[in-house]
């Protein structure tokens, strides 16, 4: 299914999901697994496709597109396909005495109809890593890329049409008015992933109809430099962490503090590792691209908002622009109150600790933090006074690769999390069962006399 443009075509899809859900097809662990399978034989069938679009719309190599986009979907099916049924089981919890003679269990039923809104900065791995939990959870799935990226919006389309019957997987392309069409339909659950502001229309739209929601958004991440960090290789996991993607990454270190004592050191640092890394960027064939020239004039604005240390040219025919360190921000500056999403780190200066915390705090909650540091007092003191959706110690981006933990935001920056068997969870119910015996009835809930209260209150 290609483009839609009318809330009549969007419901019409929506209702044909509907009704194969009701059949309970999608519920047998069978089904789910044979899902996954074919998205990933389609993937695999499409995979140039995929590199191809992935270079026009982004610029991005061979190397960067599989690993931060088709290697880490694949990797997402497979541990799915391997702890499906494991994850799938009911799940036995502990019965209290008071339920002498019953069992307690969880278990995990889908919600139904999903929708799946992605965004344009990692196209590929934002659209389908939710895709694969809402699968394997037993639900249908509604896929709205971005518009900003339509080659990989494309062959998104693509490769559901050849995975799925429309019944079942369908991707719906379009701008926001597509979008808006589609918020305006029930599903019985929403994932997003985007910028703070879109995030509260799609969270308003679901609360008209109490959908449940994850919102993967996005926010300042901070990075710290105590004086005592490895400086040489905090600058170099800095400069690898900021400019992959050309920063276009929700959780790239929006800014960071450096320690006084060490702020030149770091600075002639980062310069060498950034040049070591990418070059001057702009030069650069294999450079990631700004998304578009509306983005690329936002960020060009933003030079002028202090001193450019290192960096600064911008190509407009390529929509390019180098790996830029900026000082002497002003903190009521839009580089400073506003996500950058792009390759403009603003480095600011700190003496005590205790500033840096007042500084974060005072914020909207991050969708990640790095700490660079030996000391674990420091250490400790960050990770407890600082609510953050998720980070590094001594490194940046990483613990998005790590699947076994939960990926999300706090506050302003996400609701839930997912990845791994977080995907799963997310996108199933836990309902809650007790299965009591009939073979005896214990009398104590049913009895009124002072005697009996006391062994309730007991029980209870």
């Amino acid at each position: 299914m290609g483009l839609t443009t009318t809330g009549l075509d969007v419901a019409r899809q929506i209702e044909v999901q509907r009704g194969f859900f009701k059949t309970g097809a999608t519920r047998s662990i069978a089904f789910r697994l044979s899902m996954l399978t074919f998205l990933k034989q389609a993937i695999e069938t499409h995979e140039e496709a995929i590199y191809d679009a992935l270079k026009v719309d982004l610029n991005k190599g061979r190397q960067d597109a599989f690993t931060t986009e088709i290697g880490f979907v694949y990797g997402e099916i497979n541990r799915m396909e391997k702890q499906l049924r494991r994850l799938a089981k009911p799940r036995r919890v502990k019965t209290p005495l008071l339920h002498f003679g019953s069992k307690s269990e969880i278990r995990f039923e889908p919600y139904g109809n999903v929708l799946v809104i992605a965004p344009w900065n990692y196209p590929f791995q934002l659209a389908l890593a939710p895709v694969v939990g809402a699968i394997a959870a037993g639900n249908t799935v509604v896929l709205k890329p971005s518009e900003l990226t339509p080659n990989v919006s494309r062959v998104l389309r693509e490769v559901f049409e050849t995975a799925f019957h429309e019944r079942f997987g369908v991707v719906i392309e379009g701008d926001a008015e597509v979008s808006t069409a589609v918020l305006e339909e029930k599903f019985d659950y929403i994932f997003f992933t985007g910028s703070t502001r879109v995030g509260k229309i799609v969270h308003q739209a679901a609360a008209k109809h109490l959908t449940p929601v994850t919102l993967e958004l996005g926010g300042k991440s901070p990075t710290i430099i105590h004086k005592d960090a490895d400086l040489r290789l905090a600058a170099k996991r800095i400069a690898w962490g900021k400019w992959l993607n050309a920063g276009q990454t929700c959780i790239a270190p929006d800014y960071v503090f450096v320690h006084r004592d060490v702020q030149e050191t770091f600075l002639r640092l980062i310069e060498e590792e950034a040049f070591s890394q990418y070059g001057n960027g702009v030069g650069v064939g294999s450079y990631v691209k700004i998304v578009s020239d509306g983005h690329l004039e936002r960020l060009t604005g933003y030079l002028e908002q202090g001193n450019i240390e290192f960096g600064g040219q911008v190509d407009p025919e390529t929509r390019k622009m180098a790996p830029t360190v900026m000082t002497n921000v002003p903190l009521d500056s839009k580089l400073m109150q506003e996500e950058i999403f792009g390759p403009i780190l603003p480095v600011l200066v700190y003496d005590e600790i205790e500033d840096v915390i007042t500084f974060v705090t005072d914020r909207d909650k991050p969708l990640a933090l790095y700490l660079f540091t030996e000391n674990e007092f420091v250490k400790e003191r960050v990770l407890n006074r600082i609510s953050f959706g998720g980070g590094c110690v001594n490194d940046t981006l990483m613990h998005v690769a790590q699947h076994n933990l939960p990926f999300g935001g706090v506050g302003a920056s996400g609701i839930g999390g997912y990845h791994g068997k977080y995907s799963f969870e997310t996108f199933s119910h836990r309902k809650g069962l007790v299965h009591n015996t009939t073979k005896f009835d214990l009398p104590f809930r049913y009895m009124r006399s002072n005697t009996d209260s006391k062994w309730m209150r007991f029980l209870l």
